[in-house]
């Protein structure tokens, strides 16, 4: 089957979440000094500012299930879109801090759903054989969206807004995301949810519309699939999924110990705690998103060749070398030029490893049964983590700069241990041999 008009422009428009995702999670970084300023933020408040997104996205990533199975993945993506509109102009609008940090909740809510949904959409849409490629394009686009918050932020920077330049930074995010909600119009259901619903002509007409070849075999397929999921639900939290349990949450937690997002959120804090101009920070988070983007898309290409576990192995020793760097440069105060070259090193050890793995990872070590519930989980731990993290980075980083380095150090150490010992590699492994390779067959 190749990628017809139809089929790619439902994965093109459902990935526009993942862009949203990716700018509304790193845009943050170019405010934080001018949210201060207006609103006299204190360390705390200023880890509040930024972690209510988080709490907000827990919560649309736990409950965006809910919706999307009762009224659909398509029509839930717009609520999605809803989220992100109201929460830029809310933001860009804020008359005072709780207002502010309420709209950030908004958008969090968004970021959690559409991480959910807009991935579980092009799954469900995308035949077998493209699968791995149209649902990594939501990945690509989340990097993409990163890169282009951070430059969003310098181009704004530039064009010297005044004082309150955070409203455009976090307002400008409301154009996508009214394009993303019109573009929704545009696209038909998912022909799973469909079926689900018992509205097979519908899913019908959508499988010809995407031009899969043998409608009625596929079709069968998805309804016979159905049965066996409904027949083979289980819990998920017994003894025998203890391992797939362990893997899921501690590559999750992991993945935020490494400081990942916590230096994302606050890069340009970071960059002025070493001197860097506003101008010059917002240059150089260009560079890191840049770099995270291109490392991105060479380990998506690698991935099946070189193997999940030797990546994980190889990103946590260039991890923890560079953030021992960087703990180096604050603790010392000297070799600050050193600093972006060691944040640009830790990030392309970041997407070369733990950012192209982790999902790719969690959805292959549980089985068919209880996968959904499994991805869930180890969505749980990733996003929990990262708002703890997020909340106590600037607290911790006013009493020691370098404190939180040498932590984030620390724990790639472990995970390198972590990962050798106890992860599988599921490099060209079925999933069935996965569950026997596991003890859960």
């Amino acid at each position: 089957m190749t990628l017809n008009g139809a089929l790619f422009k439902s994965t093109i428009v459902a990935a526009l979440g993942g862009l949203l995702f990716g700018f509304d999670t790193a845009v943050i970084a170019g405010t934080t000094a001018g949210l201060t300023r207006s609103f006299e933020l204190t360390p705390r408040s200023l880890g509040v500012t930024v972690a209510v997104a988080l709490v907000g996205t827990v919560l649309g990533a736990m409950f965006a299930g809910l919706p999307g199975d009762r009224y659909g993945r398509r029509d839930s993506l717009r609520v999605m879109a809803v989220l992100y509109l109201v929460s830029a102009l809310g933001c860009a609008l804020a008359w005072n801090w709780n207002s502010l940090v309420f709209f950030r909740f908004i958008g969090g809510l968004g970021i959690g759903g559409s991480s959910v949904l807009g991935p579980m959409y092009i799954a469900e849409i995308a035949p077998a054989k493209l699968r791995g490629r149209l649902v990594g394009f939501f990945q690509f686009n989340i990097v993409a969206g990163i890169l282009l918050a951070y430059l969003s932020n310098y181009l704004i920077q530039r064009a010297d807004f005044g004082a309150e330049d955070w409203r455009w930074m976090l307002g400008v995010s409301g154009i996508p995301a009214l394009l993303f909600l019109f573009m929704l119009f545009a696209i038909p259901r998912s022909p799973r949810w469909l079926a689900q619903k018992g509205r097979i002509d519908e899913a019908r007409t959508v499988l010809e519309t995407i031009g899969e070849e043998d409608v009625p075999g596929e079709l069968d397929h998805i309804v016979r699939s159905l049965h066996l999921e409904r027949a083979g639900d289980e819990p998920l939290f017994q003894w025998k999924y203890r391992v797939p349990i362990f893997l899921a949450t501690s590559i999750g937690l992991f993945n935020q110990l490494s400081g990942i997002n916590a230096i994302l959120y606050y890069l340009n804090d970071i960059f002025a705690r070493a001197g860097f101009s506003a101008m010059s920070s917002d240059l150089q988070s260009v560079l890191i998103g840049f770099t995270n983007l291109v490392v991105t898309v060479a380990a998506m290409s690698v991935i099946d060749k070189i193997g999940r576990k030797t990546l994980l192995l190889i990103g946590s020793v260039g991890c923890a070398f560079c953030l021992a760097g960087v703990a180096g440069v604050f603790i010392t105060n000297s070799h600050e030029t050193l600093l972006v070259w060691l944040l640009v090193g830790f990030i392309a050890s970041f997407a070369f490893s733990q950012g192209a793995v982790i999902w790719v990872f969690i959805s292959e070590v549980f089985p068919n049964r209880v996968r959904g519930k499994g991805q869930s989980l180890g969505s749980f731990s990733h996003w929990f983590m990262n708002a703890v993290i997020s909340f106590s980075f600037p607290v911790i980083a006013e009493k020691s700069k370098g404190a939180p380095f040498v932590f984030f150090s620390a724990m790639m150490v472990v995970q390198f241990f972590v990962v050798l010992f106890f992860y599988p590699e599921t490099k060209g492994v079925t999933l069935e041999e996965m569950q026997e390779k596991l003890g859960i067959a």
